[in-house]
């Protein structure tokens, strides 16, 4: 059966979300503002929960809706084919309902008055008034933007950037869902070398780790499909495993380094490499971001330096800066890119980046800084 699927993603980073749903053989349908919209068999569901690197969740998407008012919203939601999707032991409700610019923007009242819509069409159906939602859970997503709104069953569960991997973090953590998309936006290759001086707990030298070594993010976790044996076949998650475990990459040894001055953050980042499985591919050190030196000549910095969130912290941010740029004078021929939501990070790195992306971290708005080096001469 043919689906339409969902997947939200971080404002900026649509783009490389699309390429990813192509490689695993989603037909692209949309592309807006934070998610992309494709479509594919129940094979592509686990594909995309088990393969994907950018997104947060997998819905299906039951509908697209117009209303204004909540009656709309009752009898429009009450069109939609929810005996196609819910078992009559389903336990079904919205989890989250969001709005931006339209008229309905209360979430506990988009969530009552569905719920009440979904129940009157089952009874129909079904032709039962009361439903002992003791089965599986079908939890919905809404999402309201100018009164047209989007309904999305979530067959992932917990959102996809728990690779189950972070145990411990650091004070200012990046997701793993944007550390893979920043290092995905980069020309690194697994042949090349890596070092992030602002490592934290280790996401972005961990995210390179797995990507260079082609270990699938969902292939040590559980998703919540999995218990919807009405839609998903259980084989199909089954042979999305399998066919991640054959496409990894055992053999190819990496050169990737994290640094951060807080030795206790370091120790917690070796302990989240352990838990992903590539503990022996990062070399993790206590080191300032001063004393970023390498005897290679080309190699890549991908990194997260603090952005100064906090006032008391902003003062520190021109010196910081500086010392970052003097450290980028050690390694010259290397090439550069930094997340910040610091506004004058280029003035104190001493020169305009190559090319600046926009993206939102969640509601801040960040830049990704992209310096590039020269290229290093071709092989034979």
């Amino acid at each position: 059966m043919k689906y339409t699927l969902v997947s939200p993603c971080h404002f900026g980073l649509e783009a490389v979300l699309k390429n990813e749903i192509l490689e695993i053989g989603g037909k692209i349908e949309l592309v807006e503002d934070g998610r992309v919209t494709y479509s594919g068999d129940e094979a592509l569901i686990a594909r995309a929960n088990v393969f994907l690197r950018t997104t947060e969740r997998v819905l299906i998407q039951v509908g697209r809706v117009h209303a204004e008012t909540f009656d709309e919203l009752f009898e429009e939601t009450k069109k939609l084919p929810w005996e196609h999707y819910l078992p009559k032991d389903a336990k079904f409700w919205v989890t989250k309902a969001t709005s931006i610019k339209s008229k309905l923007f209360s979430p506990t009242d988009i969530q009552r008055i569905m719920k009440k819509a979904m129940v009157d069409k089952m009874s129909m159906k079904y032709g039962i008034k009361q439903f002992p939602e003791d089965g599986a859970s079908y939890p919905l997503r809404v999402s309201f933007y100018k009164d047209d709104a989007i309904i999305g069953l979530d067959t992932s569960g917990e959102s996809l950037h728990k690779r189950g991997y972070r145990r411990l973090v650091s004070k200012a953590p990046i997701t793993e869902t944007l550390a893979a998309a920043l290092i995905m936006l980069t020309p690194w290759k697994k042949d090349r070398i890596l070092i992030d001086p602002f490592c934290g707990s280790g996401t972005i030298p961990i995210e390179a780790a797995l990507l260079g070594l082609n270990i699938a993010p969902g292939l040590k976790r559980n998703f919540l499909g999995m218990t919807w044996d009405n839609i998903i076949a259980e084989k199909y998650w089954e042979e999305a495993k399998e066919e991640a475990r054959q496409i990894m990459d055992t053999e190819t040894k990496l050169s990737i380094q994290g640094f951060d001055i807080d030795s206790d953050i370091i120790n917690s980042a070796r302990q989240n490499a352990k838990a992903a499985g590539v503990e022996e591919q990062i070399h993790f050190q206590q080191r300032p971001v001063k004393e970023l030196t390498s005897p290679k000549k080309y190699g890549f910095v991908i990194t997260n330096p603090p952005y100064g969130e906090r006032l008391e912290e902003k003062e520190a941010m021109p010196a910081l800066y500086k010392e970052i740029a003097e450290a980028f004078k050690n390694i010259p021929t290397w090439s550069y890119f930094l997340i910040t939501g610091y506004e004058d990070a280029q003035k104190y790195l001493g020169r305009n980046a190559d090319k600046n992306r926009k993206i939102y971290n969640g509601m801040l708005k960040t830049y990704f800084y992209q310096y590039y080096g020269p290229k290093p001469p071709k092989r034979n």
